[in-house]
């Protein structure tokens, strides 16, 4: 690839979360090159039959009575397993649903206390087992499998947003050890908070700010096709125009929508298929990176005047590198992958 090792180091800033990103392609070999060296995870199913429990995880069928209290499942078909999906409480939560509730001035609500204060750490923290079997990975799925993954995530927000103190709920997936992940086994988290996180705060703002400049929503239209991996009748996937991360990918639903959980069945299932896609793209391409992926939505209860500006996504995170001093000290990034060169190797890249 000529054209990369000609480029110069260039400074962009994305337009949703408000970062700069140094993309410098001197800082790395060939795009193409690019591959994870993280510790290999246990391989799901390694040295058992397939299907089979792991001895130690009780996210296997069959070991439901080891796991945390079950919120509700997923049935599969009468001669299949009893169950394809289950929602259960996790077992060491970040947050407690037994706590008491902080008041609305505590959480942020109203006029803001000055200085450091401390509240009570009340919240939801749930885990979505997406499959019963501990050698299968979300991208073995068929594109209805994920989409029902996906469909447990909207009813899961759905009741989480009946609590009154609950006002985000944050949808995340770690893969691999590096990533966060503690379990091989195939799940995501979800964490209801009683306050609307600082990161999701700024997003909005800076989306408020594209809005009040330019009079369009940050996501309903992209700057370049050079940055497109694949399109569906719903969902454009992207390496974004200013990617924090090598091989970052953003899910933007083509028609605004500010929530995710007003999903309904057939856009989950094109969801679900463009979704396997990307990670099998990444996995294929990387050698099974470690990675995150997050949804962004809306908080509860925004106001009307917000939602010409609030366009849920899904980000795709492969952690290729470490965070060091520069990004933790400034908030800025340095990616040494110009994102219409990862985008070109995506698209290329048969899956």
């Amino acid at each position: 690839m000529a054209a990369e090792a000609s480029r110069t180091s260039e400074a962009r800033r994305d337009a949703v979360f408000g970062r700069w990103v140094v993309f410098s392609p001197a800082r790395s070999r060939r795009p193409t090159d690019l591959k994870s060296h993280a510790p290999a995870n246990p391989s799901p199913g390694a040295g058992a039959a397939a299907g089979a429990p792991k001895p130690s995880c009780p996210f296997c069928q069959g070991r439901e009575s080891e796991c945390a209290p079950e919120i509700f499942r997923v049935p599969a078909p009468p001669d299949a397993s009893p169950w394809r999906i289950r929602v259960i409480e996790n077992l060491y939560p970040a947050l407690r649903r037994d706590a008491e509730p902080p008041a609305p001035e505590e959480a942020g609500e109203g006029e803001a206390t000055p200085g450091e204060c401390a509240v009570v750490g009340f919240g939801f923290h749930d885990v979505v087992i997406e499959t019963p079997r501990h050698d299968v990975r979300l991208w073995d799925l068929d594109a209805a499998g994920v989409g029902d993954v996906l469909l447990a995530y909207a009813r899961r927000v759905r009741q989480l947003m009946e609590h009154p103190a609950v006002k985000y709920v944050q949808v995340f997936k770690n893969h691999g050890a590096s990533a966060g992940a503690s379990m091989a086994h195939s799940h995501s988290q979800m964490l209801g908070t009683p306050f609307v996180p600082p990161s999701v705060t700024t997003r909005l703002n800076c989306m408020k700010e594209v809005f009040e400049r330019l009079g369009k929503c940050s996501l309903c239209e992209f700057q370049s096709k050079d940055i497109l991996v694949r399109e569906t009748h719903n969902f454009s996937a992207i390496v974004p125009f200013a990617a924090s991360y090598p091989f970052e990918i953003w899910i933007i639903p083509r028609q605004h929508s500010s929530y995710f959980h007003e999903i309904d069945k057939d856009t989950a299932l094109d969801l679900g298929s463009l979704l396997r896609t990307m990670l099998a793209k990444l996995s294929k391409q990387l050698n099974d990176p470690p990675f995150n992926f997050m949804i962004h939505s809306a908080p509860f209860g925004v106001s009307s005047s917000c939602l010409p500006y609030t366009h849920w996504f899904l980000q795709i995170v492969p952690q290729l590198s470490l965070i060091g001093g520069f990004e933790i000290g400034s908030g800025c990034y340095i990616n040494p992958v110009f994102p219409e060169d990862a985008a070109k190797i995506l698209w290329e890249l048969d899956c």
